[in-house]
């Protein structure tokens, strides 16, 4: 059926008509859809965070660990951060850029890590996963560059992982107090002491016992302040203890140490 337009006022009347229906219906779901407020996720975000968690368990295959962090940083939205995703992120860094052999890559890594950590504390300033990989690639890139990096940064990483001790003290096997000791040994011609790394990963023992990372760094700062039965005997745990089994990788490269230190040194 056609309607015939007899004059302009008719035409304005319909015109009139026509774009009220277009208001009242959105003129088609797409622009119903933009009047809804809410944007549909891009990638279904739990299925692949449950994916990456999967390759981090294989991680002493660095193409998985690769893979990994490749997935994640995949859902990263740069205007809708997700602090399980900023998080996984900067885990993933950290030990990607340890694996790595190239200082340039190494500093990228580890850069990105400490930015999405940071990112992420921002985001949830009451849970520690944040503030620990934040602080655990600061760490790192310190180590990189001591003069430059580290002398500005040790501050900003024992802010970090005090606050991840006071929240929640056994996190990632008690590492928080591992690297505060690691600023004492690493620090020394600035004022840093091995007694205070040892005191720091005594307490560290008190709460995570089969984690070899610690028993190793204070049979390290046992020999440094001379007492080499007790770092002799933290030596001699690693190689029977039963490790947690969240650090598998680590614990191996630890054993290996251990038995060469125990060859070498006593």
């Amino acid at each position: 059926m056609y309607l015939k337009v007899q004059n302009s006022n008719q035409v304005y009347i319909l015109i009139t008509i026509v774009i009220t229906m277009c208001l009242q219906t959105g003129c088609g779901t797409g622009l119903a859809s933009k009047n809804t407020g809410e944007r549909p996720p891009k990638y279904p975000i739990a299925e692949i965070l449950a994916q990456t968690d999967r390759l981090f368990g294989a991680r002493e295959d660095i193409e998985k660990l690769k893979e990994a962090r490749r997935l994640v940083n995949q859902i990263r939205e740069p205007d809708d951060r997700n602090f399980e995703v900023e998080w996984r992120f900067a885990k993933y860094s950290l030990f990607l850029g340890e694996k790595l052999t190239d200082d340039d890559q190494r500093q990228k890594i580890f850069e990105e890590g400490r930015d999405a950590g940071k990112m992420a504390f921002r985001m949830r300033a009451d849970q520690p996963d944040g503030y620990f990989w934040y602080g655990a690639n600061l760490a790192e890139l310190a180590r990189m560059s001591p003069v430059t990096v580290g002398y500005t940064s040790v501050d900003n990483i024992r802010d970090a992982m005090n606050t991840v001790i006071n929240i929640q003290p056994g996190y990632q096997g008690a590492s928080a107090y591992d690297i505060l000791a690691q600023i004492e040994l690493n620090t020394r011609l600035f004022g840093g002491k091995a007694s205070k790394a040892a005191e720091y990963l005594e307490k560290a023992l008190e709460i995570a016992k089969n984690n070899s990372n610690i028993r190793l760094h204070l049979a390290q700062a046992y020999l440094d302040i001379d007492m080499v039965d007790l770092a002799k005997q933290q030596h001699q745990y690693i190689l029977k203890m039963e490790p947690d089994q969240d650090f598998i990788p680590a614990h191996k490269a630890n054993v290996a140490e251990a038995k060469r230190l125990l060859a070498t040194r006593f």
